[in-house]
């Protein structure tokens, strides 16, 4: 990757007032994507590796990935803007032709729940990273009061 990027997880998820908070980070900071509450259940769904009944919409996606040959290699969300993050998916197809990768933008939402359902990495961009709050002590408040987050601390 051309630019410089943090490593981070899937902290927790917790429900919100207007959809549900997906705390991300690392050791050093946690800060929140926020993100309808039926995404969030998706994204749940996939770090539980939860049975569905029926595939969901990521499954199909998956299903179709898996079809063509093609992986997703990484999640990288990279910009906050107007109170909106950014994201791109990295997907890889290699077949007789050779390797080719494939760079997508998409909701971190969708990054997130497809990250999830392929045990992938995820990423921050270093410059977004040091520009929003950390909520790791929220985060540590919320699990010490009980109501801890759906995910945990998952890899």
């Amino acid at each position: 990757m051309k630019k410089e990027v943090v490593p981070v997880q899937i902290r927790g998820i917790l429900p919100a007032n207007s959809g549900s908070a997906i705390f991300v980070g690392n050791d050093d900071k946690v800060f929140v994507i926020s993100v309808e509450h039926n995404m969030a259940a998706v994204i749940s769904m996939f770090l539980r590796d939860t049975p569905k009944e029926r595939p969901l919409t990521h499954d199909l996606m998956a299903n179709v990935f898996k079809g063509f040959g093609i992986t997703v290699e990484r999640v990288l969300i990279t910009e906050l803007r107007n109170s909106t993050y950014f994201a791109r998916l990295l997907l890889q197809q290699q077949n007789e032709l050779g390797k080719k990768i494939v760079e997508i933008d998409a909701r971190p939402s969708d990054c997130l729940a497809l990250a999830a359902a392929f045990k992938r990495p995820i990423f921050v961009a270093s410059a977004l990273f040091e520009q929003v709050e950390d909520m790791t002590e929220v985060l540590q408040r919320i699990n010490e009061g009980g109501a801890e987050a759906e995910g945990g601390e998952k890899e």
